[in-house]
């Protein structure tokens, strides 16, 4: 067994990290012609990650965008420990760690059918108002959603 050390280290007062996992299908499209996923797909494998969690806890990009929020990628990281196949079902989950600055500290890993460790990653998001102006504080929306995760209203 595989013991994963995190890409965040987590504060002493920090609640723990949010999770969400999503399974999903390798499709054709995304092999090579070696039957071994692209790299350049796994992004999108995080994506669908980020998305489920976002939607779990009410975070969705939407919901950043009607707050007048966007939340682009500052960074990217991504380790390949085993090539996943086509078609292989997949179990992504997206770990959303704390860090009281306005940003968005999302680790992920890859696990194929039978529990193999496949890939893990991260991502750094950053939040920007809708003139594309970095928010140094916490916006009124994230500060919310922050006190409830601090509070364990979030499951």
């Amino acid at each position: 067994m595989v013991v994963l050390k995190p890409y965040f280290k987590s504060l002493a007062d920090a609640p723990h990290p949010l999770e969400c996992t999503v399974q999903r299908k390798v499709r054709f499209e995304e092999v090579d012609p070696l039957g071994i996923v692209w790299h350049g797909r796994y992004p999108s494998y995080f994506e669908d990650g980020r998305g489920a969690l976002g939607e779990k806890y009410g975070m969705s990009y939407l919901e950043f965008y009607s707050n007048n929020i966007i939340a682009p990628i500052k960074a990217m990281h991504i380790d390949y420990h085993k090539p996943l196949t086509y078609p292989d079902i997949i179990t992504i989950k997206a770990i959303l760690h704390w860090s009281d600055a306005a940003r968005l500290n999302y680790e992920y890993v890859i696990m194929d059918n039978k529990g193999e460790l496949m890939t893990t990653g991260y991502t750094i998001q950053v939040m920007l108002d809708l003139n594309k102006n970095l928010y140094m504080v916490l916006p009124p929306f994230y500060a919310e959603f922050c006190r409830k995760w601090k509070e364990g209203e979030l499951k």
